[in-house]
């Protein structure tokens, strides 16, 4: 099996295990351990009966699942936890809400905007390299997405905490009709729980990092995007600043193991 595939089948498999160690109700723990074994199940058939270039693209459906699975798991939040990321917010910030509330107004539409298209960097950065000829790097390029998203997805079946829009009173923001979308697509798409790490910024910045070595100027564009993706999370009250700062640990950590090995 390729290595992006370890990575899948040993996800899938904790947060199979997990829902019996954890206070959850017992409907929830049948549901996610089904999905868990079905994904499982359902990757093992899939390698060996469709086409390579469908089973390129199927690491796409495992993020997604695999966000939506790990949004089951929250029931409250950790309060020593959810307090150590209020207070850092505070100690870097100040007051969050009002922050940034002077920035031009064109330049928080962007951010909220990139923000809500985060997702399409993942299939994005594939299609580069393949479009490069570089299928041999797909592997790569699989291998440190899914262990930067996965990576930021499993610690919230132990820790949880709310995302700050949740606790917080709506930021003084200057683009108050585009945020107010976001904010919206936030509440209805996602699984209303703070991933720590960021998904977003480990995700993006992985996707940023695997295509620089291949495409540089693709890359640096990607990389540049993700910085922003990174700073949108922050600014829009989607994230709290550490965990954007361990999804960029996380991101550069797994990209160190993947080149160095």
């Amino acid at each position: 099996m390729l290595a992006y595939e370890w990575v899948a089948y040993g996800y899938f498999g904790a947060v199979t295990v997990l829902p019996w160690t954890r206070p959850l109700p017992t409907k929830r723990r049948v549901l996610i351990t089904t999905v868990g074994l079905a994904m499982s199940s359902a990757a093992l058939w899939l390698r060996r009966h469709v086409d390579p270039l469908v089973w390129a693209v199927t690491p796409l459906a495992w993020i997604l699942i695999g966000y939506y699975l790990s949004g089951l798991f929250f029931i409250r939040p950790t309060q020593r936890f959810e307090a150590w990321l209020v207070e850092w917010d505070r100690r870097v910030l100040g007051d969050p809400t009002t922050r940034f509330a002077h920035w031009p107004r064109p330049w928080l539409a962007f951010l909220d905007i990139i923000y809500m298209g985060c997702f399409l960097l993942v299939p994005a950065g594939a299609v580069a390299i393949v479009s490069s000829g570089s299928d041999r790097f797909l592997d790569r390029y699989w291998t440190m997405v899914i262990s930067a998203e996965f990576g930021a997805f499993l610690p919230l079946t132990l820790v949880q905490a709310r995302p700050p829009w949740a606790i917080e009173r709506e930021p003084a923001l200057r683009n108050r009709a585009v945020h107010r979308a976001a904010s919206r697509f936030v509440r209805e798409v996602t699984i209303n729980a703070n991933t720590f790490p960021s998904g977003h910024a480990a995700g993006s910045l992985a996707v940023a990092l695997a295509v620089i070595g291949v495409m540089p100027v693709v890359g640096t564009v990607l990389l540049v995007l993700a910085l922003c993706i990174c700073l949108a999370c922050v600014v829009g009250r989607y994230h709290y600043f550490m965990d954007v700062a361990a999804g960029i640990i996380l991101a550069l950590s797994i990209w160190m193991i993947v080149t160095l090995g």
